[in-house]
Protein backbone atom coordinates (compact mmCIF):
# COMPACT_ATOMS: atom_id res chain seq x y z
CA UNK A 1 0.00 0.00 0.00
CA UNK A 2 2.74 2.83 0.88
CA UNK A 3 4.39 1.88 -2.77
CA UNK A 4 1.09 2.40 -4.19
CA UNK A 5 0.80 6.14 -2.35
CA UNK A 6 4.57 6.84 -3.19
CA UNK A 7 4.67 5.68 -7.10
CA UNK A 8 1.11 7.81 -6.66
CA UNK A 9 2.52 11.04 -5.61
CA UNK A 10 5.81 10.37 -7.65
CA UNK A 11 3.18 10.39 -10.84
CA UNK A 12 1.68 13.80 -9.33
CA UNK A 13 4.51 15.34 -8.85
CA UNK A 14 6.22 14.84 -12.73
CA UNK A 15 2.63 15.42 -14.00
CA UNK A 16 2.19 18.97 -12.18
CA UNK A 17 6.03 19.60 -14.04
CA UNK A 18 5.32 18.90 -17.16
CA UNK A 19 2.40 21.53 -17.08
CA UNK A 20 4.37 24.06 -15.47
CA UNK A 21 6.90 23.62 -18.47
CA UNK A 22 4.04 23.70 -21.20
CA UNK A 23 2.87 26.60 -19.52
CA UNK A 24 6.42 28.45 -19.98
CA UNK A 25 6.55 27.33 -23.39
CA UNK A 26 3.38 28.72 -24.42
CA UNK A 27 3.97 31.63 -22.88
CA UNK A 28 7.13 32.24 -24.62
CA UNK A 29 5.30 31.59 -27.93
CA UNK A 30 2.93 34.30 -27.08
CA UNK A 31 5.57 36.60 -26.08
CA UNK A 32 7.34 36.43 -29.29
CA UNK A 33 3.70 36.95 -31.20
CA UNK A 34 3.63 39.88 -29.23
CA UNK A 35 6.39 41.40 -30.22
CA UNK A 36 6.45 40.60 -33.89
CA UNK A 37 2.81 42.04 -34.09
CA UNK A 38 4.31 45.18 -32.02
CA UNK A 39 7.23 45.37 -34.70
CA UNK A 40 4.85 45.12 -37.85
CA UNK A 41 2.84 47.91 -36.33
CA UNK A 42 5.62 49.70 -35.73
CA UNK A 43 6.42 49.80 -39.18
CA UNK A 44 3.31 50.12 -40.36
CA UNK A 45 3.06 53.60 -38.66
CA UNK A 46 6.58 54.65 -40.20
CA UNK A 47 4.68 53.86 -43.56
CA UNK A 48 2.15 55.57 -43.32
CA UNK A 49 4.23 58.73 -41.74
CA UNK A 50 6.31 58.81 -45.25
CA UNK A 51 2.96 58.48 -47.28
CA UNK A 52 2.03 61.48 -45.88
CA UNK A 53 4.52 63.14 -46.64
CA UNK A 54 5.04 61.98 -49.91
CA UNK A 55 0.92 62.86 -50.29
CA UNK A 56 1.85 66.73 -49.32
CA UNK A 57 5.23 66.99 -51.43
CA UNK A 58 2.90 65.92 -53.99
CA UNK A 59 -0.07 68.33 -53.62
CA UNK A 60 3.47 71.19 -52.72
CA UNK A 61 4.20 70.28 -56.32
CA UNK A 62 0.34 70.25 -58.11
CA UNK A 63 0.13 73.80 -56.37
CA UNK A 64 3.49 75.11 -57.80
CA UNK A 65 2.88 73.81 -60.92
CA UNK A 66 -0.98 75.16 -61.34
CA UNK A 67 -0.34 78.82 -61.32
CA UNK A 68 3.05 79.12 -62.77
CA UNK A 69 3.09 79.31 -66.73
CA UNK A 70 6.61 78.38 -66.23
CA UNK A 71 6.93 75.68 -64.34
CA UNK A 72 10.11 74.20 -63.20
CA UNK A 73 7.89 71.35 -62.22
CA UNK A 74 7.75 68.20 -64.92
CA UNK A 75 5.17 65.54 -65.19
CA UNK A 76 7.85 62.93 -65.33
CA UNK A 77 8.23 64.14 -61.54
CA UNK A 78 4.89 63.73 -60.94
CA UNK A 79 4.34 60.20 -62.54
CA UNK A 80 7.56 59.05 -59.94
CA UNK A 81 6.16 60.72 -57.04
CA UNK A 82 2.61 58.82 -57.89
CA UNK A 83 4.68 55.99 -58.10
CA UNK A 84 6.35 56.28 -55.04
CA UNK A 85 3.12 56.85 -53.14
CA UNK A 86 1.33 53.67 -54.67
CA UNK A 87 4.48 51.74 -53.44
CA UNK A 88 4.34 52.66 -50.16
CA UNK A 89 0.23 52.21 -49.96
CA UNK A 90 0.91 48.57 -51.49
CA UNK A 91 3.37 47.98 -48.45
CA UNK A 92 1.27 49.22 -46.18
CA UNK A 93 -1.48 47.13 -47.05
CA UNK A 94 0.69 44.29 -46.86
CA UNK A 95 1.74 45.27 -43.43
CA UNK A 96 -1.76 45.29 -42.67
CA UNK A 97 -2.56 41.79 -43.76
CA UNK A 98 0.66 40.32 -42.02
CA UNK A 99 0.06 42.35 -39.25
CA UNK A 100 -3.75 40.67 -38.70
CA UNK A 101 -2.40 37.18 -39.66
CA UNK A 102 -0.53 37.24 -35.93
CA UNK A 103 -3.18 39.33 -34.53
CA UNK A 104 -4.78 35.44 -35.43
CA UNK A 105 -1.62 33.68 -35.01
CA UNK A 106 -2.14 35.27 -31.40
CA UNK A 107 -5.64 34.78 -30.66
CA UNK A 108 -5.27 31.05 -31.37
CA UNK A 109 -2.47 31.12 -29.01
CA UNK A 110 -4.31 32.71 -26.18
CA UNK A 111 -7.10 30.56 -26.60
CA UNK A 112 -5.22 27.85 -25.53
CA UNK A 113 -2.53 29.51 -22.83
CA UNK A 114 -3.92 28.87 -19.43
CA UNK A 115 -5.38 31.70 -17.59
CA UNK A 116 -2.34 32.38 -15.34
CA UNK A 117 -0.05 33.80 -17.95
CA UNK A 118 2.53 36.84 -17.15
CA UNK A 119 1.78 40.27 -18.27
CA UNK A 120 4.57 42.78 -20.17
CA UNK A 121 8.13 43.32 -18.43
CA UNK A 122 7.45 45.43 -15.09
CA UNK A 123 10.04 48.15 -16.74
CA UNK A 124 10.06 51.96 -14.24
CA UNK A 125 13.01 53.76 -15.58
CA UNK A 126 14.35 56.67 -14.05
CA UNK A 127 12.46 59.32 -16.24
CA UNK A 128 15.30 61.86 -16.08
CA UNK A 129 18.27 60.32 -18.44
CA UNK A 130 21.99 61.54 -17.80
CA UNK A 131 24.18 61.86 -20.70
CA UNK A 132 26.04 58.44 -20.60
CA UNK A 133 29.55 59.70 -21.82
CA UNK A 134 31.33 55.96 -22.54
CA UNK A 135 27.90 55.02 -24.90
CA UNK A 136 28.67 57.33 -27.98
CA UNK A 137 26.11 57.50 -30.40
CA UNK A 138 26.62 55.48 -33.55
CA UNK A 139 25.57 58.01 -35.83
CA UNK A 140 27.89 60.46 -34.76
CA UNK A 141 30.04 59.39 -32.21
CA UNK A 142 28.53 62.02 -29.47
CA UNK A 143 27.57 60.81 -26.23
CA UNK A 144 23.63 59.97 -26.31
CA UNK A 145 21.33 60.39 -23.48
CA UNK A 146 19.35 56.92 -22.32
CA UNK A 147 19.18 54.11 -20.05
CA UNK A 148 20.91 50.51 -19.28
CA UNK A 149 18.24 47.98 -18.89
CA UNK A 150 18.96 44.25 -17.85
CA UNK A 151 17.03 41.89 -19.81
CA UNK A 152 14.62 40.02 -17.49
CA UNK A 153 13.35 36.50 -18.51
CA UNK A 154 10.20 36.17 -21.10
CA UNK A 155 11.39 40.23 -22.63
CA UNK A 156 10.88 40.78 -26.04
CA UNK A 157 12.47 44.21 -27.54
CA UNK A 158 9.18 45.52 -28.70
CA UNK A 159 7.52 44.97 -25.29
CA UNK A 160 10.57 47.11 -23.76
CA UNK A 161 10.37 49.36 -26.38
CA UNK A 162 6.42 49.80 -25.24
CA UNK A 163 7.18 49.70 -21.77
CA UNK A 164 9.32 52.38 -22.20
CA UNK A 165 7.28 54.31 -24.26
CA UNK A 166 4.45 53.74 -21.72
CA UNK A 167 6.63 55.67 -19.31
CA UNK A 168 7.38 58.61 -21.64
CA UNK A 169 10.40 57.73 -23.27
CA UNK A 170 9.39 58.09 -27.19
CA UNK A 171 11.97 55.40 -28.70
CA UNK A 172 11.29 52.51 -31.09
CA UNK A 173 12.83 48.48 -31.43
CA UNK A 174 14.78 50.09 -34.54
CA UNK A 175 16.19 52.66 -32.33
CA UNK A 176 17.33 50.33 -29.46
CA UNK A 177 18.52 47.92 -32.80
CA UNK A 178 20.50 51.02 -33.89
CA UNK A 179 22.18 51.93 -30.19
CA UNK A 180 23.10 48.15 -29.54
CA UNK A 181 25.31 47.29 -32.46
CA UNK A 182 25.03 43.04 -32.84
CA UNK A 183 22.03 42.94 -30.24
CA UNK A 184 19.77 39.95 -31.82
CA UNK A 185 16.40 40.76 -30.80
CA UNK A 186 15.42 37.45 -31.20
CA UNK A 187 18.53 35.59 -28.86
CA UNK A 188 18.62 38.27 -25.92
CA UNK A 189 19.80 36.57 -22.47
CA UNK A 190 18.06 37.20 -19.60
CA UNK A 191 21.21 39.43 -17.28
CA UNK A 192 21.88 41.14 -20.57
CA UNK A 193 22.83 44.86 -20.26
CA UNK A 194 21.02 46.81 -23.71
CA UNK A 195 21.32 50.71 -24.08
CA UNK A 196 17.73 52.36 -24.17
CA UNK A 197 18.42 55.58 -26.40
CA UNK A 198 16.42 58.84 -24.85
CA UNK A 199 15.57 60.76 -28.18
CA UNK A 200 15.64 64.76 -28.21
CA UNK A 201 12.53 66.21 -27.98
Amino acid sequence: MKRILVWFLILSFSAATAARAQDDATQQQIDKLTGQVQDLLDAQAAQGKRLEALEKEIGDLQGQSAPAGGSTTSPDDLKKLAEQVQEIDRKRQEDNDRVLKELEHLEKALGGASPGHRSAPDISPDIKPTPLKDHASTDTGAPQNGYDYNVQRGDTLSAIAKAYREKGVKVTTDQILKANPGLDAKNMKVGQKIFIPAPGP
